[in-house]
């Protein structure tokens, strides 16, 4: 596996300066992902950090069947070319099994696995044998060490450009802890990490028939991921939470985007310069 690893320009790893994972969290409209990915990239773009656009086509996961989980494959995916060619940057979305995979990997840079789909061998090593870059969500159930072999599943399949994602441990009922001692420990297993600044303040379930969130504390986890050396922060953002299809818990405002990305820019000059 790589410690660091270029995507479509842009470096993951070994030092370089943070990376940003952001979008809303599922593909609402083509307009939104279009506001959103428009927005993000010119603040990125005035800040001078790396940008990588995320939307899902589909969240298999949800707390209920009546939740919204997207578009689907086939227009979603539409979608991201869309964003793609029109902003130039690149797109990252989730996979679910081994055949969307080979599909999702036509369009997308990279493919992200999720955490409750971490050990799938199968998807592993579908995701693998794409040869895109994998981000590897850390399943809430899994120590950061155990990693090690999920990673070691997409490098059998064929791709060494892996990175590792903590969004959490689960920590008794409706919580999650984001203990920070996870990122060293994935980063000796030879991969770059990604902080989720969003889903780690979730609290899954308590809202009933989908999860909460405390997005009070979105800032306070970002700013220490950054002093604990991260290279990428993946953030999920909407123009107006209340209203988003997915996530609306646990996302960051917008507009509240850019005051937090200084503050984090900040922090890793401070950091990768020592």
């Amino acid at each position: 596996m790589r410690e660091a690893f270029d995507i479509e320009g842009i470096r993951l790893g070994g030092g370089a300066p943070i990376v940003l994972i952001a979008g809303p969290c599922v593909l609402e409209s083509r307009g939104l992902a279009e506001t959103v990915c428009g927005e993000v990239r010119d603040i990125a773009g005035r800040l001078g950090i790396g940008y990588i656009f995320k939307s899902s086509y589909d969240k298999a996961n949800r707390q209920s069947a009546r939740s919204f989980r997207g578009p689907g494959i086939e227009k979603g995916l539409k979608i991201l070319t869309h964003i793609r060619e029109t902003f130039g940057v690149p797109v990252l979305t989730d996979v679910h099994s081994p055949e969307e995979a080979l599909i999702a990997a036509e369009v997308v840079d990279i493919l992200q696995i999720p955490a409750f789909l971490c050990r799938q061998t199968d998807l592993a090593l579908a995701c693998g044998r794409t040869g895109k870059p994998v981000s590897i969500k850390k399943g809430q159930f899994m120590a950061p060490e155990d990693m090690g072999s999920i990673a070691r599943k997409v490098e059998e399949g064929g791709s060494d450009r892996v990175a590792l994602v903590e969004r959490g441990t689960a920590f008794g009922y409706h919580d999650l802890v984001v203990d920070m001692r996870s990122f060293p420990v994935m980063r000796s297993l030879g991969c770059p990490v990604i902080h989720d600044c969003t889903h780690s303040v979730q609290r899954p379930g308590a809202g009933g028939g989908e999860s909460g969130g405390d997005p009070q504390f979105i800032e306070t986890l970002a700013r220490a991921a950054v002093a604990a050396g991260v290279d990428g922060v993946y953030i999920e953002t909407h123009p107006d939470c209340s209203k988003a299809l997915c996530d609306a818990a646990m996302m960051l405002e917008l507009g509240r985007l850019e005051e937090l990305l200084e503050k984090l820019k900040e922090i890793d000059l401070v950091v990768k310069r020592r």
